[in-house]
């Protein structure tokens, strides 16, 4: 055990200083000429803090907040303190002091020190991060409250998270996402498993409530207003943490992979799989029919997504349970290999509820003009000049309404949503030996059309998933295939196309069908001469991009 004199204290040669006296509690003058002697003592005192802290916790406490502090004055001596091992260590060791205010000191200098870059990797090669997550999470309540703080430039993704009543989970969640966000790959990985795991889920968790408060725009304007601790971390901040904490994971989906895929749509033989490919890739439409309630069987590649929605209640509960839960999915190119790369340049843009035209749209084809019409019009005329039209709040009964009137209800990135489709996606993508395959999903109400008469520059399989629907698939216009991606486009769709003939499919749940790129095809849930009324129709496509260098 230390003695309290003045001869147990380190000294310096360039000048005296007395810290303790033996017999009195009071606290000496100390001599200080640099910053370094001052972080020269933050080292002692945090030594000596487990012996001293009933008495000497308030030095402590102001000795991180001036290390907190200088780390801000600019990069220089942020990098100085940065690089002294001692000071990040003892740094570290404050987090989840049994003294409440050394704690967030601790916490507030660790933030401060984190602005920079470098210091940012210098904490988490000190293991900064495994400590402020075992802290968390022994002290955070599942229970805790939290309201959504409005941001300075009124952005929704800048709203940032209000914690109640107490400070500590606050700065602590500050410091702790700030160090997720930082990690590399490599970094993530590392993460003890236990306490990844955890986190994540408390993420998860903690996601649900920021969400619901977004959706009924429970924001508050002042702290003043209700008892709420408002921490620096925006929405944004925990969509890329708990995005980041997800490659982290240990099984996040079940991977169907290509064997299942193969058996479950081409059957288990391996020269029915050579037939498609000899016969019908890119070259005709093809129609898979199913054995019929086949999307209740356990072993069925769509089951488990066609039993996580409650479409068979209604398409009112389908609407408010599936859709309203779902974010934005900022698009990823197919051929992404740095995810996080792709994190760094799109981090503004996540967490933030559905873009229209990007995530969702509300459209129908006119009948007699066989152009299509959205339901928020002026959506379109926002998008197109970069500015984002989110869809929440009342814009949900609005689709739903949209529904009753004939609109199709489009969804993009359904791969990013449900991991039971991210499953079905990755085994597609194996299979075919492409980088990814994407997922939409679209629901139509009875006798109506979405989409107009289109083609696709990549092929395509739809899965019926509930309902009917009627297909129209177009002979090839022409005999080159589009690129992926290009831009041109057929002159004249309509006039073309009446000229070519076309087949008629009629998909049933559980059905199949094969489109090629190129393809003209349009599709309803106009029965015609079926003596069965028209019903809702809810089917998957699954796109297959052919990229020229998986060719």
């Amino acid at each position: 055990m230390l003695k309290q004199t003045s001869s147990s204290l380190p000294t310096n040669s360039s000048h005296s200083h007395s810290l303790f006296a033996a017999d009195s509690p009071q606290i000496q003058v100390i001599k200080i000429q640099t910053l370094t002697d001052f972080l020269f003592y933050f080292l002692y005192f945090n030594l000596i803090e487990n012996y001293y802290c009933c008495r000497y916790g308030t030095i402590v406490r102001l000795t991180a907040e001036v290390v907190g502090k200088a780390s801000l004055l600019s990069l220089e001596s942020n990098e100085r303190i940065a690089l002294d091992n001692e000071i990040v260590k003892a740094l570290i060791c404050l987090l989840g002091n049994s003294n409440r205010r050394v704690w967030i000191a601790a916490c507030n200098a660790v933030l401060d020190l984190s602005t920079a870059s470098f210091a940012r990797q210098r904490l988490l090669k000190f293991s900064a991060l495994y400590r402020l997550l075992f802290e968390f999470l022994q002290v955070h309540k599942s229970s805790t409250m939290v309201s959504l703080y409005t941001g300075e430039n009124g952005s929704i993704t800048s709203l940032r998270i209000a914690f109640k009543e107490d400070a500590i989970p606050a700065v602590h969640f500050d410091a702790t996402i700030n160090l997720v966000n930082a990690c590399n790959i490599e970094q993530l990985d590392k993460i003890p498993r236990r306490l990844s795991e955890c986190f994540f889920v408390f993420l998860k968790e903690l996601w649900l409530k920021v969400r619901y408060q977004m959706l009924c725009s429970n924001i508050i304007r002042s702290t003043k207003e209700r008892q709420f601790c408002v921490s620096n971390i925006t929405i944004n901040n925990l969509a890329e943490s708990t995005f980041r904490l997800a490659l982290n994971a240990k099984s996040l989906t079940k991977l169907s992979g290509h064997q299942m895929v193969k058996r479950c749509i081409f059957g288990s033989s391996e020269a029915t799989f050579e037939n498609f490919m000899l016969n019908y890739w890119e070259v005709s439409p093809l129609l898979i029919k199913r054995i019929p309630n086949t999307l209740i069987e356990e072993n069925d590649l769509f089951s488990s997504f066609s039993q996580s929605i409650n479409f068979n209640e209604s398409f009112h509960s389908f609407l408010s349970s599936t859709i309203q839960s779902l974010i934005s999915c900022p698009p990823i190119a197919s051929d992404e290999l740095d995810i996080l790369s792709f994190l760094k340049e799109g981090r503004n843009r996540l967490g933030c509820p559905l873009i229209y035209d990007q995530d969702i749209r509300v459209l129908r084809t006119e009948k007699h003009s066989r152009s299509e019409v959205h339901f928020f019009p002026g959506c379109l005329d926002i998008c197109s000049i970069k500015t984002p039209y989110f869809i929440y709040g009342d814009d949900f009964s609005k689709c739903e309404e949209a529904c009753k009137e004939g609109y199709t209800i489009a969804m993009r990135g359904m791969e990013f949503r449900f991991e039971s489709v991210a499953a079905i996606s990755d085994g597609f993508a194996s299979l075919f030996g492409q980088p990814s395959v994407g997922a939409n999903m679209y629901l139509t109400p009875p006798n109506s059309q979405g989409l107009a008469r289109h083609y696709d520059d990549h092929c395509v399989f739809v899965v019926q998933i509930f309902g009917s629907k009627q297909w129209k698939v177009f002979s090839q216009p022409c005999v080159q295939l589009p690129r992926l991606y290009n831009p041109r486009a057929i002159v004249n769709v309509e006039v073309e196309s009446s000229k070519n003939e076309y087949r008629q499919f009629s998909l049933m749940e559980g059905d199949i069908l094969y489109i090629p790129r190129g393809f003209l095809h349009e599709a309803c849930t106009d029965n015609g001469e079926l003596s069965e009324p028209a019903g809702y129709s809810l089917h998957l496509t699954l796109g297959v991009e052919v990229e020229p260098p998986f060719e």
